[in-house]
């Protein structure tokens, strides 16, 4: 699971997380949401991520990390069990969907290729696992990734607001 790939400008290796890992992947994810509250204002990615929030999540879900040597520059989280803010109707028919809950890239190496090697690996994950699609929901506002996911391949399937927050549904068939 080493990359470099070739969009790739920082060299990093991904691996599964483990729990000695969790509270380095909140650290990582708190300056991700505190650098888009900064460039976005307040909203829901200002919350900071726990410890325990990750242990949670290593429990419900697949969480992986990537590395440039030891350092700690991005994780992803993919899950079987649908998220609460997902309308499965917008989406294509699928046995085995999959999906990604979280993605963060650290604030000083973002826009240098290893969110695309994230969802790069993200595919090949889910193609083992198996699934047969990855879906997932952006913010539909000015800090919501959807121009990144659709030049990754993905396909917006539709939109809707969800408890006052509106977002823009993608998935990636495989």
């Amino acid at each position: 699971m080493n990359a470099p790939t070739p969009e790739t400008a920082v060299a990093v290796t991904f691996t599964e997380a483990t729990a000695a890992e969790a509270l380095e992947i909140a650290t990582l994810e708190t300056a991700v949401a505190e650098q888009m509250n900064r460039d976005f204002g307040p909203g829901h990615w200002s919350l900071r991520t726990t410890e325990r929030a990750v242990l949670h999540a290593l429990r419900t879900a697949r969480v992986f990390v990537a590395r440039t040597g030891p350092d700690l520059v991005a994780t992803l989280r993919l899950a079987t069990q649908k998220p609460w803010a997902i309308d499965k109707s917008f989406f294509h028919e699928s046995r085995r969907p999959l999906y990604l809950t979280a993605m963060a890239v650290a604030p000083g190496l973002q826009r240098r290729g290893i969110g695309r090697a994230l969802l790069a690996e993200a595919r090949r994950i889910a193609r083992d696992w198996p699934g047969d699609a990855l879906r997932l929901d952006a913010y539909d506002d000015p800090c919501g990734a959807g121009e990144f996911y659709t030049k990754c391949g993905f396909e917006e399937v539709g939109r809707a607001t969800y408890r006052g927050t509106p977002l823009i549904y993608y998935e990636l068939l495989l």
